[in-house]
């Protein structure tokens, strides 16, 4: 019989839709018990805006970072239950406290409101309009330093996420941004596309953020994982609780290392890939870093069974 090794991951801020997680939490218990505990630990009702919106609310950093961590473990429960098992976990920036809620590294209820305040505390970190975010396509990674470099004039601007041969996504102040936008294209780059994003994430202006979130970290019960959490920071999976801690909070500054994330978890021998959670960023990233992967997207009961399908009878436990 074939066997499969799989690995879940995650998705982070963008992949947020008004509904989501609505459906499943309508069919399956373990989903509706999810979004309760949600509620309960956040004090509003987080699952209220997930389902039905507004969509201006959801999109708002310190609900929208809560609410995509909810629906991935509302997902990442209903497969438990349906016994898929990864054998190794990854989450794109906030996507790595649901990475750590699945591997049993985090208390789902402290990881949520630990969202909630990351959320804040990065939107706060920076006044509005003053920060920005481009993607840069097609264009080699060191060639984008390259002109994060040239293109800053004393103030900052630097690569936030290195998601794929073909994309880096950069951050830093807007004009700097701006300019390093602009350069890229002129050196080549097949596009470069400024982000409708309210904060400059993972990068170096977010160091009060990074300090604030330190404390609250610092604050609630890390456990070992039960199974290794590939960090954002470096690509290298964490399987203690200090370690783990350490990588959630320097990810506050640092890049998202995704590209590195998955060719790590490639050699490491996973030939499955389920992202767990809001739409199909990370599946799409995966088609650009290695095409001859299989990688399944649940997010509703239509991609769940499609999922399982898939899967059974052949996936393995981990170990």
């Amino acid at each position: 019989m074939l066997m499969h090794t799989i690995a879940f991951l995650f998705p982070g801020q963008g992949s947020q839709s008004v509904g989501m997680g609505r459906e499943l939490a309508a069919m399956y218990p373990v989903a509706e018990q999810t979004f309760e505990e949600a509620d309960s630990a956040l004090g509003y009702t987080i699952s209220k805006l997930c389902f039905e919106g507004p969509e201006q609310k959801l999109k708002l950093t310190e609900i929208t970072q809560p609410a995509i961590l909810t629906v991935s473990v509302a997902v990442f429960r209903v497969l438990r239950e349906k016994g898929i098992a990864p054998a190794y976990v990854a989450g794109h920036s906030v996507g790595e406290y649901a990475a750590h809620v699945a591997a049993g590294t985090l208390e789902f209820s402290d990881a949520v409101r630990v969202a909630r305040n990351r959320g804040r505390y990065m939107q706060e970190a920076v006044p509005l309009g003053q920060g920005a975010m481009a993607a840069i396509l097609g264009m080699a990674p060191g060639d984008v330093r390259s002109v994060c470099l040239d293109a800053a004039q004393e103030e900052i601007v630097e690569p936030a996420n290195n998601n794929s041969p073909e994309q880096v996504v950069i951050s830093g102040h807007a004009a700097a941004v701006q300019r390093a936008a602009e350069l890229a294209k002129e050196r080549g780059a097949k596009k470069a596309v400024m982000l409708q994003v309210s904060a400059p994430f993972h990068c170096s202006l977010l160091k009060p953020a990074q300090d604030r979130l330190e404390q609250d970290l610092n604050a609630i019960e890390f456990y070992d994982p039960e199974v290794p959490v590939i960090a954002n920071i470096d690509g290298e999976p964490r399987t203690n609780a200090a370690e783990a801690r350490d990588a959630l909070i320097r990810q506050a500054t640092g890049a998202v290392q995704w590209e590195r994330s998955m060719a790590r978890l490639i050699s490491l021998g996973i030939d499955v890939f389920v992202e767990a959670g809001p739409g199909k960023v990370l599946c799409g990233l995966m088609r650009q870093i290695d095409r001859s992967k299989l990688c399944l997207s649940v997010q509703d009961e239509a991609s769940l069974q499609k999922t399982m399908n898939e899967l059974e009878p052949r996936h393995t436990e981990p170990g």
